[in-house]
This record gives C-alpha cells, structure tokens and sequence, in this order.
C-alpha cells in the first residue's frame, strides 16, 4: 500500500471518527478533512470539484428556500393543529393522526423540516393532554424516518442515492413505497399497544383541545395560496421527471425561484432559512469520498464485500440491506450512504451485478436502520435537542428500549419485502 493510499484512509478514518464523536461541528471537521485531502496531493482541486454532486446540493437548497418561505404562513401548523380537532381532542386518534401527517410531510417535504415543524405541535398538544411528550416526540421521529424513505427528497440519503445513481422520483415512489406503508402502519400499530396506558386524557384536557381554532394558525392567506401554487408545480415536477427529463435541482430551485418572485421580498431573510451548515458537510463530505476514490480504497472495498458474498445477488444484497441499517444505527446515515454509493457502483462495474435492487437495500437500510437510536439520523438528533430545550430530555437507552425493537421488526419486514419483490 502506497503513502499516498495511506494518508487518504487515515484522513477519511479520522475524520469519520471525531464526526461519530460529536465533539466538534461534523461540517468544520468534513470541511477540513476534504481541504487535507487536496494540500496533502491526494486530490488536485479539480478533481474534488468534479466529486461534488451539485444535483444534491441544488436539490436541497431549492427545497429549504421553499419551505422556509411556506412556513411562514403557518399552514403546517394548521395542518397538524386541524388533526387534533378531526380526533375530537382524545388521545388515540391524535396520536395516530399525528404519526400520519408526520410520515406523508416527510415523504415529500424532508423528515428534517417534517420534525421542526411538528415537535413545537406536539409539545402543544401533549401539555395540554397533560401526557407525556417523550410519546409524541419518539412517535415523531420514528415516523419522519420511516415516511421519508418513500421518496427522492424524503431523506438526505435518497437524495444522494437518487442524484448519483439517477433514479427519478417515481421509482422511489414504486419500489419503496409499499414497503414503507407496512413498516409504517405495522409501527404505528406496536407504538399504539407500547403506550396505551400512557394515552389517556381527562375530559377536561380533551375539551382544552376542541377549543383550538386551526384558523387562527393562518398568518398569510395570500402567501398560503402562492405556496400551495408552487409546492403542486415543483411536486408535478418530480412526477414527471420521465417525460421533462429535468434533474430534481433545476425543479427545486425553479420553483424556489418562482416563489421568491411571487412573494417579491428580500431574498436574503429566506437564504437564511437554507441550512448551510448541511449543505457544506455535504460538500466536505463529497471531497472525502472523492479522495478514497481515488487513490482505489473504495475499489478494494468492493472487491472484498464481493469475495464475502461471492458475488451472490441475494447474498450481496441481505448484506448491504442489514449492514446499511445496523451501521446507520451507530453513525449518522447520510455519511454512511455517502461512503456506499462509490462502493455500490464498483461492485456493480467488477461483478456485473444488477445495481437496482442494491439501491433499493441501501436506502431502505439506512433510512429504516436510522431509527435504531438518537444518533442514527439527522430528525433524531434534532428532535433529541428541541426535547432537551423544553425539559423532557430523551435518554439514549430510555429511546433505544423503544426505537430499536421495533427497528428490528422494521427490517425484518424489509428483508422479506426485498426477497420477494427482488429476489
């Protein structure tokens, strides 16, 4: 092994490491790791331009900006304080209802936004049930993870998967979405008998909740309209992705563009809303990866999960699958699906193996598997954070009794779905 291979693995492992260790910011660390990886002559700054997926970065930028102006409106919060109302103010059905609105915002919003939105209406809704929290928030994210696996812009990851290896937003839709509506329901349905004692609610505190008026949520009814408008056009947009062959940045951004200049404000509180700190982990994080490529770590890689499996399409696929969600579950997902896309491709060129249903493991690995505790994705953590600020810490073990059982049952589901549909 050269010096120049050496150096590359020692950088990515470091800096994969001290990500995992939460110690420091993940993006000063991938920012720093990718800028060693150039000054060191591993890459030149080229190559590491030519290694970041603007597609993704363009997705993402376009899709915050849009949310970010809608918010405003606070049709969300409609939506979710509307729900309480429609389950007459009793615990059960709110419940439901909620994990309901969680998973279809996740799926076509992004399950980070998805949890901002909803945890502040959950806190509302359990004070005044005058239940614990903890039910809802746990609810919240196991739901947001699970709904955003149904789509291309549901979860970073599937962004990921859906920019480099091309797949358009309708396949997600066909090959994730029945999987994800079992695993979703049967979830729901375990969360149901885990905490029937604990949704209980006096007549009182269900009266409290018939009194909401989800009108009032309604600050902007012109923006509400102009909103609505533009999230149906950039929805239409990725539905017909096939016929326009428009990649999902150019829809993104077209109608962040649109509702800038419907809204005609100034662009630079709405520019705020977009999460640069993501969006610069992720480009750290491609310049890593680029750097491994390059000097043929992540050809070895595959070479090696290749001669476990001995090339074995079933084999090679049950391994991705359940190695994507039992890694997703000690480390953040997104760096994880990241590091496999370049894997999964060279497994694919040295084997000639079908690429399809390893794309289909991977994101269900890593999006279901990121469940299995609080660090396992990015909703985990932020919803562990909002929960600490309003006094109802979630302790890790007090969230894995719950998460990681029902994880389990998840990708057993998964794994039976996979064997019939694809193998």
């Amino acid at each position: 092994m050269s010096l120049t291979f050496l150096t590359a693995v020692g950088i990515f492992a470091a800096s994969y490491i001290i990500i995992i260790s939460e110690k420091i910011h993940r993006t000063v660390i991938s920012i720093s790791g990718a800028t060693l990886m150039i000054l060191l002559g591993i890459l030149n700054q080229e190559k590491a331009i030519e290694g970041i997926d603007f597609n993704t970065l363009g997705l993402l930028v376009g899709m915050m900006v849009i949310v970010g102006i809608a918010k405003e409106c606070g049709m969300f919060q409609y939506i979710a304080i509307w729900a309480s109302k429609i389950g007459k103010g009793k615990p059960f059905p709110i419940f439901i209802l909620l994990g309901l609105i969680t998973a279809v915002f996740s799926a076509f919003l992004d399950n980070v936004t998805t949890v901002l939105l909803i945890v502040p209406v959950a806190f509302v809704v359990a004070n005044n049930l005058k239940i614990k929290p903890k039910i809802f928030l746990i609810s919240v994210i196991l739901l947001s993870n699970i709904g955003g696996t149904t789509t291309l812009i549901g979860d970073p990851p599937n962004i990921l998967i859906g920019s480099a290896a091309r797949i358009p937003f309708n396949d997600f839709l066909i090959h994730l979405g029945p999987a994800v509506l079992i695993i979703g329901t049967i979830t729901m349905g375990l969360l149901l008998l885990i905490y029937k004692k604990d949704l209980q609610a006096t007549k009182e505190c269900e009266d409290r909740i018939m009194q909401f008026n989800p009108s009032e949520s309604i600050t902007d009814k012109p923006l509400l309209i102009k909103s609505l408008i533009v999230l149906a056009i950039v929805l239409v947009g990725f539905f017909t992705h096939s016929v326009t062959h428009f990649e999902g940045a150019t829809i993104a951004l077209a109608g962040a563009a649109l509702l800038l200049l419907l809204t005609m404000n100034d662009p630079e509180s709405h520019l705020k809303d977009v999460e640069w700190t993501t969006i610069f982990f992720f480009i750290g994080l491609f310049v890593l990866v680029t750097g491994l490529e390059e000097v043929g770590a992540i050809r070895m890689l595959a070479e090696q999960l290749l001669k476990l499996t001995g090339g074995n399409p079933t084999a090679t696929t049950i391994s991705v699958l359940w190695g994507s969600a039992f890694f997703s579950a000690i480390i953040d997902n997104i760096p994880f699906v990241a590091t496999m896309i370049p894997l999964l491709k060279e497994v694919g060129t040295i084997s000639g193996l079908a690429l399809g249903p390893l794309w289909w493991a991977l994101a269900l690995g890593a999006d279901i598997g990121g469940n299995a505790t609080l660090i396992g994705a990015s909703a985990n953590v932020i919803v562990s954070g909002m929960a600490s600020k309003e006094g109802h810490k979630i302790g890790f073990l007090e969230y894995m009794k719950v998460a990681t059982p029902l994880t389990i049952i998840g990708m057993i589901i998964a794994t039976g779905y996979m064997w019939i549909r694809y193998l």
